[in-house]
């Protein structure tokens, strides 16, 4: 006897469908055969299958049993095939009777314990939309992950906590409530952050370079000595960013969701992604990759912020490898067998010493480090990389003067309030491309919309010409500029919008 039941795997964060058939025959007594390539872990799910089984009161088939997940052509990988080669078993065995709608209509995913327990699994919210896709009821999930599945409309997210009850409610005996998740709660109870750039003293040049990244989703590099606040001013650059959409919420989610890195529990990510990985991570910890791809932390940081600190401490490899994800955003990774592209549009947030012993440009303490120190340490960031970085803003150390001072610095509200009307004019330009802004503006983009005067034209000239700056500089300049003139709500560049935005590309040439 056979049955069949729909089942999910991933490829990037793509979910791809799978039948998952099984054949019971008493014709033989070979045991159970596993095939359609699956990798060690999916191998292994046989023996915890038969033991779940046993210890729910099941019994598993004496005879020759085939499970088969097609296509057979992909490669299958991890646990989440347990739940449904464990229901094919049963089905297929002449154990209970299945409700025919039931095992057609729904996706099954889930690992199985020892006992029977179903534990949680990654990829939820990417299945949910492929059970959508396929215009299927619903699908059965571990009780972990189905708020998770429950935020995408229209399917039925059925919660299950044993194998028991996914047979019960596979029969039709148990009947098992759909889980419903109010988004418009999730996202307005994840809005709130416990930082604030009020409790940044001083620095407030650099703030302002701050308004100007999150308004158009530049990159910024930020040069100081150590303790003059770039890490305390980099973790609160999500606070002056506009909240997610729902659009970007769940394209955010799927990638945690596929890599495991969402909270059991959570439905979705409703606050923009921070990700700080160390400066020793290896390539494709930062990028992505292996064997089988999987996401990075470039990725992970998809619609929010990436900040790495000690920059010239990465390896440069590890570095140059950003270069694609900055220009692009997003990051191909081609394998012998597969090639997956993983979505990273993010904002980068660098943070350096001027020098080695990072008081170079501290007035209060002297620097011992040589001109050729200094030189080899710079040298450490490529030009190409650093062309990619939209701002560099030197970050001074701060006055005793201000540490003391019991007035607070320029909140995060009064930014934010200035990046929202940016990017309201950004919409109003870019319609209907909502998630462009004016930093991933083309050249052909730019030429429309960042005309010049007479004036500008030679300010922008002389820039290049004693700066010595690229052709990708000067674009990054007119984006910069362009972005500037929409914080004044200035419809045309001016001077002296350019002339702020040359400031900013400044100090790559004088360190």
């Amino acid at each position: 006897m056979i049955s069949r039941l729909s089942s999910v795997a991933f490829n990037g964060i793509e979910a791809i469908p799978i039948e998952v058939e099984v054949d019971v025959s008493p014709r033989g007594f070979a045991g159970p055969i596993l095939v359609g390539l699956p990798d060690p872990a999916v191998k292994e799910s046989i023996e915890r299958v038969r033991t779940a089984m046993h210890n729910a009161g099941y019994q598993f088939p004496r005879f020759k049993t085939v499970v088969n997940l097609a296509p057979a052509d992909l490669r299958k990988e991890g646990p989440i095939f347990d739940l449904p080669i464990a229901l094919g078993v049963i089905f297929a065995g002449g154990q209970v009777e299945p409700d025919t709608e039931r095992t057609t209509q729904y996706l099954v995913a889930g690992e199985l314990a020892l006992d029977g327990r179903i534990r949680p699994i990654k990829g939820a919210l990417s299945a949910a939309m492929l059970a959508k896709k396929q215009n299927l009821r619903g699908l059965i999930l571990p009780a972990e992950n189905v708020r998770e599945a429950a935020v995408v409309d229209g399917i039925e997210a059925i919660p299950v906590a044993t194998l028991t009850q996914a047979v019960g409610f596979m029969v039709g005996e148990l009947p098992i409530e759909p889980t419903r998740v109010d988004l418009d709660q999730v996202m307005a109870a994840a809005c709130v952050y416990d930082a604030d750039f009020a409790d940044v003293r001083g620095q407030e040049h650099v703030k302002r370079a701050l308004t100007i990244v999150a308004a158009g989703m530049h990159n910024v590099l930020l040069v100081g000595p150590p303790g003059s606040g770039k890490t305390m001013l980099a973790k609160r650059l999500p606070t002056i960013l506009p909240p997610l959409t729902l659009d970007e919420s769940l394209e955010t989610t799927r990638i945690h969701s596929v890599s495991g890195a969402l909270q059991p529990g959570n439905a979705l990510l409703a606050t923009r992604p921070v990700r700080a990985p160390h400066h020793t991570a290896s390539t494709p910890a930062l990028v992505g990759g292996g064997s089988v791809p999987k996401a990075g932390e470039v990725s992970l940081a998809h619609n929010g912020v990436l900040f790495l600190d000690e920059f010239p401490e990465f390896a440069r490899t590890t570095m140059e490898s950003l270069r694609q994800p900055l220009e692009d955003g997003c990051v191909t990774i081609a394998r012998a067998h597969t090639t997956v592209t993983f979505p990273a549009s993010f904002v980068l947030v660098a943070a350096m010493n001027p020098c080695p012993c990072g008081y170079f440009t501290d007035p209060r303490r002297p620097c011992k480090c040589t001109s050729p120190m200094i030189d080899k340490y710079l040298a450490r960031i490529s030009g190409p990389l650093l062309d990619r970085i939209d701002i560099h803003i030197e970050v001074p150390a701060v006055a005793f003067s201000e540490l003391r001072t019991q007035r607070d610095g320029t909140p995060s509200s009064a930014m934010r309030d200035q990046v929202v009307a940016a990017r309201a004019r950004q919409r109003a330009r870019f319609a209907p491309r909502e998630s462009m802004f004016n930093g991933r503006m083309t050249s052909r983009e730019i030429r429309k919309n960042c005309k010049l005067d007479r004036e500008s034209e030679l300010v922008l000239r002389q820039a290049m010409t004693e700066l010595g700056l690229s052709a990708r500089a000067h674009d990054k300049v007119l984006r910069l500029a362009r972005t500037i003139a929409d914080l004044s709500d200035a419809e045309d560049l001016t001077a002296d919008h350019l002339s702020e935005a040359i400031h900013y590309r400044r100090l790559d040439r004088q360190l």
